[in-house]
């Protein structure tokens, strides 16, 4: 057997792998409690020595059958350790109802790993499994993060065995470093009309390998008990709370003899320890790693002599014999007078014809499988379908160009992680640098399916149509990759979002340019609504989807979700789709999608830009977490100065920002037809802009200003929080009322 064959590369591979220690304990030390090895630098027994520290104690309970390994300060329960990481049993929260939607059970999910050396890891997930449920989940002590899921069905026959498609199960993915978690679990309509065959909703966070969904969940009364122990929460460790470059200066650094520091990859301060390639044992125990004698495994030619090297070896030939040794090389071969040269060349001359023949061969074989495999991509990625709508669309541009899959790999440098600008819900987006050294951003789709595919074409359909200064201009697509791409004109500074909570007072961020920023936005809006070829609604307005280029100039994007509407009709009824916060209530409700969606949703974007708040917030009262609902009560209350941005309040003139507040007002009005149309709030929009630019206005706006700014009762005396922002929301079930419903909403 040769050095490069399978079972040497596999041997290798191994060697070579990080934390590669052996499962030892610390001599005179238990190393097992139960069927569960405990190896250093955790020890067994509080304050028992056995550890590297108290940290890393853990205690095992004998009077279980088996014993029970755990963590002392949390009591949670260890069911493995291994080099990086350890399991523990999990919590579930768990809401279960009658059939008057009545809790009749209920348990709660919360972990919390602070003064431990853990942290837990993101190959965990967020599932949820009901069909009329929501859980909300935030993380601190380290990363602070907030994540939710929601998931729906109406009868057993709507799920899908053994997917977490949000239809019955749900699940979020979460980042790491961060130590402690709470969960909220809530439920929609508390289980009314689903009791028969759901009358639980559960929530917990774990390692998705361990979970399949099944729609026998449902029923199963132990699946809080099953899940409990059958789906373990992974956590990561380090030593320490510093990086090995200020670790291996100290008295106590850990990592002994033949091995390495690896800083902790959580994002917190620590380090662990990793033997030498060539090398095993436990890096933590005197003496540390040792050498691996290779020559055991009989590594050379069977006429080879193996002699081991620190981390190593070698391979050479016996006497008579000539060759490297090594069994997938030369080997060993015995030495003799048959002529080698001659014999060499002429085998060599005739392998070296065949070979040429053979890679011509291949060669063509391969440029024809290429050729059909684009195809088969073009088409699969609804090629022709695009074709015919680009020739049966008078409206489409005709400029709109194709690129190749080697243009847009060259200029994302193969998609490379650093190239990302961002990841939404229905693909990814890079930044990348054609050859003409233009600058763009393309679009990468999830994934590959008949429904991405028609998600795909509409936005090409869409953005062929569109030519606006204040929309997000399409380039080209690219169909002969297994994943479609569009290629968009790159927007460089940043999403409205970012400025209005994350600006940080820039200067430039003043009343006159959000306001100047609304009303191209608007504008752009209207003009989707009545001047392009055939009306199209956005149906996903938010400010993350308002880009500012670089002259901070509005370019309304992300088309993934926009419908084209018949010119006879005025309504479509579609998938509810769009973004908790911002999501017309109306249109969730229904299903009925008009124009008058996109104006609740930029309503909303309005009411962001003049109190700096975000759409939606857990963290605020019932009243305050819905900022369409908070904004409308303010100003019923008269006390919509004291929720207002404080610069907006400075640089704002009165009769301008109750102009805009009115207009906020009437744009998330719940029934759709007493909201204005874009076009109309663009012209209002533009018609305050105005207001302060003529001159026989300069005194009123001064003398309003006075008082705005002096009245001492209608400001807030203390700072405004951050909220929690949601992510993406698809389903045909309504959410608790309290937070999207603008005004008046049944409880």
């Amino acid at each position: 057997m040769s050095l490069n064959s399978p079972f040497f590369s596999l041997l290798f591979l191994l060697l070579s792998l990080p934390l590669c220690w052996a499962a030892v304990s610390k001599p005179d030390c238990p190393s097992k409690c139960g069927n569960i090895t405990v190896p250093y630098p955790f020890g067994i027994g509080l304050g028992s020595g056995c550890s590297i520290d108290r940290p890393f104690d853990v205690t095992c309970d004998e009077s279980f059958d088996p014993p029970r390994l755990s963590i002392p300060a949390s009591k949670l329960e260890i069911v493995d350790i291994r080099d990086h990481t350890v399991r523990i049993k999990n919590v579930v929260a768990s809401n279960c109802y009658d059939r008057l939607g009545v809790v009749v059970s209920q348990s709660e999910a919360a972990i919390n790993l602070a003064a431990t050396p853990f942290s837990f890891s993101d190959a965990n997930m967020l599932t949820l499994v009901g069909c009329d449920d929501f859980i909300l989940m935030k993380g601190s002590q380290g990363r602070n993060f907030s994540s939710g899921c929601v998931s729906l069905c109406k009868s057993r026959e709507d799920l899908i065995e053994g997917e977490c498609s949000g239809i019955g199960c749900s699940q979020s993915n979460i980042p790491k470093g961060f130590k402690r978690f709470s969960s909220v679990l809530s439920t929609l309509d508390s289980h009314v009309n689903i009791t028969s065959f759901n009358p639980c909703g559960y929530g917990f966070l774990g390692d998705p390998e361990s979970f399949k969904f099944s729609a026998s969940d449902f029923s199963d009364p132990s699946f809080l008990n099953r899940t409990t122990d059958s789906v373990p929460v992974i956590l990561d460790w380090a030593i320490g709370a510093v990086t090995c470059s200020v670790a291996e200066k100290s008295d106590g650094f850990a990592c002994l003899g033949n091995s390495s520091c690896v800083d902790s990859e959580t994002g917190l301060a620590g380090y662990r320890c990793s033997c030498f390639k060539g090398y095993e044992g436990n890096p933590y125990l005197s003496p540390g790693c040792t050498d691996i004698n290779e020559c055991e495994n009989n590594p050379c030619d069977s006429n080879g002599i193996c002699t081991n090297t620190p981390g190593n070896f070698s391979c050479s030939c016996k006497k008579g014999y000539r060759g490297d040794g090594t069994k997938n090389g030369q080997g060993c071969i015995a030495k003799n007078t048959f002529p080698v040269t001659k014999f060499s060349l002429g085998i060599g001359f005739g392998f070296l014809t065949l070979i040429i023949g053979i890679v011509v061969l291949i060669f063509g074989i391969k440029k024809r499988k290429l050729m059909k495999l684009r195809e088969k991509f073009f088409v699969q990625n609804g090629g022709q379908l695009l074709n015919h709508q680009l020739s049966s669309n008078e409206g489409s541009t005709k400029s709109t160009k194709i690129f190749t899959a080697e243009e847009l790999e060259k200029a994302t440098n193969n998609y490379a992680e650093d190239q990302i600008l961002g990841r939404g819900g229905y693909g990814t987006v890079y930044r990348g640098i054609l050859h003409d050294n233009q600058v763009v951003a393309i679009k990468k789709s999830r994934m590959v399916d008949q429904t991405q595919i028609e998600q795909f074409i509409n936005e090409v359909i869409i953005l062929t149509q569109v030519n606006h200064r204040n929309v997000v201009k399409l380039l080209g697509c690219c169909l002969e990759t297994e994943v479609p791409l569009l290629v968009y004109e790159f927007v460089k500074n940043d999403t409205l979002f970012h400025h209005i909570h994350n600006s940080g007072g820039m200067p430039w961020f003043s009343w006159d340019n959000r306001l100047r920023i609304a009303t191209e936005a608007a504008g752009a809006l209207a003009y989707l609504h009545s001047a392009a070829g055939k009306p199209i609604i956005h149906r996903d307005v938010k400010s993350p989807n308002i880009l500012l280029d670089e002259y901070y100039t509005a370019k309304i994007a992300d088309f993934g979700a926009s419908r084209l509407v018949p010119i006879d009709q005025t309504m479509v009824t579609t998938l509810v789709q769009g973004t908790l916060g911002y999501l017309d209530p109306e249109y969730f409700h229904t299903g009925q999608l008009t124009e008058k969606s996109d104006v609740y949703s930029f309503g909303v974007v309005l009411a962001e830009l003049m109190t700096g708040r975000k759409p939606l917030s857990t963290t605020k009262s019932d009243q305050e977490k819905s900022l369409a609902t908070f904004f409308v009560m303010s100003m019923k209350e008269d006390r919509l100065f004291k929720i207002l941005d404080p610069r907006v309040l400075r640089e704002g003139s009165m009769k301008q920002i109750q102009d805009v507040a009115q207009l906020v007002k009437r744009c998330v009005k719940m029934n759709s037809e007493d909201r204005p149309t874009m076009k109309e709030v663009a012209m209002e929009l533009e018609g305050s802009r105005k207001l302060s630019k003529h001159p026989w206005t300069e005194q009123q706006v001064q003398e309003e200003d006075v008082p705005l700014m002096n009245e001492q009762s209608d400001l807030y005396a203390v700072p405004m929080s951050s909220g929690f922002s949601t992510g993406e929301y698809s389903g045909n079930r309504s959410l608790d009322s309290r937070m999207i419903h603008p005004i008046n909403s049944p409880r």
